[in-house]
């Protein structure tokens, strides 16, 4: 398993031990990262000790459960717990994943929670996604044409051409993969990460987009594509089960044919 460094904020401290109820057999710690940007202490590691025999399976039961029943500071997002939302990606027991599909018996020993690695924290367990979203953004994830759909009809695909997208269109957005992303670590203002590139190349290989070109164009670019070295960080943390790094690897290709 690749292990990812805690956020950017320095003289991360022991916080606060919350037992477990007397009597419970099955206990199991969860060490959660802290931090709250109002009271203007530095980030804690605060730690729940909760009994299983009276928690769902997975990670995100315990959190819910934390929230509900122990400390309601605890900040978090979460939605669907279904796997759908991408809400609840987080870094726990040293990898990216969602919450609300890790289940705690795949956890040995302490189950060690942080919020998205290498990315500002708004709250505890909540990373300020503002830069990933704009960066989205930038590669106008939208079907461009200038042909008008067939009066009313749709704009029509064969099952070759519709089995294009598969393996991209089912990215939920979570960042998973682009802050487990080491060039994206070190390059994030100008390299657009794994996520948004997958998604950029979603479009580019959709048979209705009329704007392949315009695309590649505004990819063409030193940091915005090329800062990824297949390191495939990306593919092994993805919690959809998802390449990226293929995506980004069909974008480079069709720029050097089209150079060639």
């Amino acid at each position: 398993m690749v292990e990812f460094a805690l956020p950017k904020n320095s003289k991360i401290g022991k916080g606060r031990t919350f037992k477990a109820p007397a009597g419970a057999t099955r206990v199991k710690e969860f060490k959660i990262y802290r931090w709250n940007p109002d009271d203007g202490n530095n980030p804690v590691v605060d730690t729940y000790e909760i009994d299983l025999d009276q928690c769902g399976p997975m990670v995100l039961d315990a959190l819910i459960k934390i929230k509900n029943e122990v400390d309601t500071t605890l900040a978090f997002r979460r939605s669907c717990r279904e796997g759908i939302c991408g809400s609840c990606a987080m870094n726990i027991d040293g990898g990216n994943t969602l919450a609300c599909l890790k289940p705690i018996e795949d956890v040995k020993g302490a189950c060690n929670v942080n919020p998205l690695p290498h990315m500002a924290v708004v709250r505890d367990l909540i990373p300020d996604l503002t830069q990933a979203y704009a960066q989205l953004r930038s590669i106008e994830p939208w079907l461009k044409s200038d042909t008008p759909p067939p009066p009313d009809a749709e704009r029509r695909q064969s099952r070759e051409e519709r089995a294009e997208l598969d393996g991209m269109w089912e990215c939920i957005l979570c960042f998973c993969c682009t802050t487990s992303c080491p060039s994206y670590w070190w390059n994030g203002d100008r390299y657009l990460g794994p996520a948004t590139l997958l998604a950029a190349y979603r479009w580019i290989a959709d048979s209705r987009d009329e704007a392949t070109g315009e695309r590649l164009d505004a990819l063409e670019d030193p940091f915005k594509l090329y800062r990824c070295h297949t390191i495939m960080n990306c593919a092994q943390t993805c919690p959809k089960g998802l390449n990226p790094a293929k995506a980004i690897g069909e974008i480079k290709k069709l720029l050097a044919e089209r150079q060639a």
